[in-house]
């Protein structure tokens, strides 16, 4: 079966245009030295410090009120046993159109409030990327739970922040890859890790969505935290990292625009075993979104886009052009939540589908490549060195 065509998702959108000719700079390809860590955060059933949450519904404040707070909210009100209560904007009349939308009692024009109301559970944090670290840290120190949109901080120090944060205090934290909680994928997982194709030898991902070339615009605005890695291939080097684990190096080939965010990336790294990843994330191109996961016994062919895909088909054996079809739910955000209710209710720090360890290790990933690529943040304290 042929992939469909990628679409954008709902957390990478954008109008698409007729494009004028970007002006690139020249790309350039390095090795980083840099090893992912193998292990971070402590395990995933550690106990928060606070009690389970079973005797009530989960009550959910939303930090920014943007196209994906919208999404979000609508996934708590169609998930059993979540409940939202407040939400918050940096002005108070897009947060109180936000709260009339979604039938929300409470909106605030700050986010200090939020963090503050002793009536929120766990805060969803939606904000752009430089600040989700300083936010998802002020709401742990108030006692709040955090989901904290993907990726969950601009750097690998401020992720480990993160983290060291909710586990001082005792509280949950995830970020929000919503790739990781939808059955079909732990499906997909699952098959992999039993062997169904073998032991694994390459995996390959593309996620292309063509971006105008606008300086103003958030994928290219440098402040803003921008950039094709963060945006976009956050979610292949999720799943990469979910089907074969850990990489040593990785090794990266892209390109900027003079805004001086990636536009355009291709990373491969090997693992343990000997595996290789490639994944490639592109702003500026169309293309369909292929997944294929190869094996010494076998395939799989994952259709649809990497963010959320549709079906995949197992193929075994050296001939096998007709493989076995399995298709998903997918109710996108709804697993999400799901996911976050299910461990407030078990009482966990972390979420063993998207656990801090994986979290770390995907963000040096990223890391790892944005430096090859000569990105630097102008929130970062000093220069990157290779």
């Amino acid at each position: 079966m042929r992939a469909c065509p990628t679409r954008p998702s709902s957390r990478a959108r954008a109008r698409v245009h007729q494009r004028k000719p970007t002006p690139w700079t020249r790309p350039r390809t390095k090795i980083s030295a840099r090893s992912i860590p193998a292990h971070y955060g402590g395990a995933v059933t550690e106990k928060s410090a606070y009690p389970p949450i079973t005797d009530r519904p989960i009550r959910w404040g939303l930090l920014a009120a943007g196209k994906i707070a919208h999404a979000l909210a609508q996934a708590v009100r169609e998930t059993e046993g979540g409940q939202l209560v407040a939400v918050a904007a940096r002005d108070a009349v897009r947060a109180a159109e936000f709260a009339r939308a979604h039938d929300i009692p409470l909106s605030y024009g700050g986010y200090e409030e939020l963090c503050t109301d002793p009536d929120v559970d766990v805060v969803y944090i939606s904000s752009t990327n430089p600040h989700h670290a300083d936010q998802a840290v002020r709401c742990l120190e108030s006692g709040k739970h955090v989901l904290v949109e993907k990726p969950i901080a601009l750097t690998v120090a401020d992720a480990e922040r993160i983290v060291e944060t909710a586990r001082t205090r005792g509280l949950f934290a995830m970020e929000a890859m919503w790739t990781r909680c939808q059955p079909l994928v732990l499906d997909l997982a699952d098959r992999v890790r039993e062997g169904q194709i073998g032991r694994v030898r390459s995996f390959h991902a593309a996620f292309t969505v063509p971006f105008e070339y606008d300086a103003a615009h958030r994928i290219f605005d440098l402040e803003n935290g921008g950039g094709a890695l963060l945006d976009l291939g956050v979610y292949p080097v999720a799943l990469a990292h979910l089907l074969l684990g850990h990489p040593t190096d990785v090794q990266v080939l892209g390109a900027t625009v003079p805004t001086g965010v990636d536009a355009q990336a291709a990373l491969q790294w090997m693992n343990a075993d000997g595996a290789v990843a490639q994944v490639i994330c592109d702003s500026q191109s169309h293309g369909s979104s292929r997944t294929v996961v190869r094996g010494t016994e076998g395939w799989i062919e994952v259709h649809g886009p990497v963010t959320q895909p549709e079906s995949f088909t197992v193929h075994r054996g050296p001939d096998a052009e007709e493989g076995e079809h399995v298709t998903g739910d997918r109710r996108g955000f709804v697993h999400e939540v799901e996911e976050v209710h299910r461990c407030l209710r078990e009482g966990l720090l972390q979420s063993p589908l998207v656990p801090h360890a994986d979290t770390v290790a995907i963000m040096t990933i990223l890391e790892s490549a944005r430096r090859e690529l000569g990105v630097r943040y102008p929130q970062e304290p000093e220069p990157l060195h290779t």
